[in-house]
């Protein structure tokens, strides 16, 4: 074996420990008996493995998304967890359809306690090179799609005069800028700041809002425009040693989270993003690497040629 093919050196150190199995609770068990918890995006990547936690808490689900094939597979699965699981196939820009889909979640399972907006879109871009069309279409679903889903949650909560608990998925560039990913970035800085107003301008009525941002937590349905981002580091193995934990995280412990920011034991937590990344969104070198353009590391040619 040449040197050039030998895996990297693992440094001795430990970095932060492995989380419990897949199965585990983070809460009581029954937290959610009774409660009805819907999750946009809820039929693939981190959307299934959040609405897996709080189906092993014993909630029952109303799962949303474009794909009904997904959907279908995700009902499938998520019901052997337990509790009772519906679908919705929903695109997240049309109101209209959003208040069709919280009609049906009330007729089937009950008014939703929880609203989870994992829904969003991303592709890397160098940010002269994306349509108005493609502007529109991240800021729609991701930034957009949100305030729809949301409102219409509170909305139905006012009228019934009832409790309820946001979770918004977000992105740490929401406050450091996201090179590569200007319009996602602008997005997710949209949600943020949502979540801190409507926090405040809802938590008079018993309705929680916070943000949730993951790390990196690889898993089988990520984009091939984002994994393809993620270059030879994950095929090498380097990917781990990447992060300041020394490894990736667990869409579980993402669930996990999520299942704790909506849980009776958080109620005193509103208006807060929370972090879940080991870390790596606050690290910094003692030198700083050299710079090179978005272009260049997407492998693109000069703009206009």
């Amino acid at each position: 074996m040449t040197d050039a093919a030998a895996p990297p050196p693992r440094p001795a150190h430990p970095g932060l420990p492995a989380p419990p199995p897949l199965g585990a609770c983070a809460l009581p068990p029954g937290t959610y008996a009774g409660s009805v918890v819907l999750v946009t995006g809820g039929g693939s990547g981190l959307g299934k493995a959040m609405a897996a936690e709080f189906a092993r808490l014993g909630a029952d689900l109303m799962i949303v998304g474009r794909s009904a094939d997904r959907l279908r597979a995700a009902e499938r699965e998520l019901a052997r967890l337990g509790g009772r699981v519906a679908c919705a196939v929903c695109d997240i820009r049309e109101p209209e359809r959003i208040a069709e889909v919280f009609d049906a979640a009330e007729a089937t399972l009950g008014l939703p306690a929880v609203l989870v907006n994992n829904a969003a879109a991303n592709f890397p871009s160098p940010a002269e090179d994306l349509s108005p069309n493609a502007w529109r279409a991240v800021l729609d679903i991701t930034l957009t799609g949100t305030w729809f889903m949301t409102r219409e949650f509170a909305r139905r909560h006012l009228a019934a005069g009832t409790p309820g608990s946001v979770v918004s998925i977000g992105a740490s560039y929401a406050w450091t800028g996201g090179p590569g990913h200007a319009h996602s970035a602008a997005a997710k800085a949209g949600v943020r700041n949502l979540v801190e107003t409507l926090a405040v301008e809802w938590g008079p009525y018993g309705i929680q809002v916070n943000g949730l941002v993951p790390g990196l937590m690889p898993h089988p349905d990520l984009p091939e425009s984002i994994r393809a981002s993620l270059g030879r580091a994950e095929d090498s193995g380097e990917l781990p040693l990447r992060q300041p934990a020394l490894r990736v995280g667990l869409p579980r412990e993402l669930g996990w989270a999520a299942t704790f920011l909506s849980s009776p034991y958080a109620r005193f937590i509103s208006g807060h993003t929370l972090v879940v990344d080991g870390a790596n969104w606050q690290r910094r070198a003692l030198v700083a690497p050299p710079v090179s353009s978005v272009r260049e590391q997407l492998g693109r040619g000069p703009f206009g040629a």
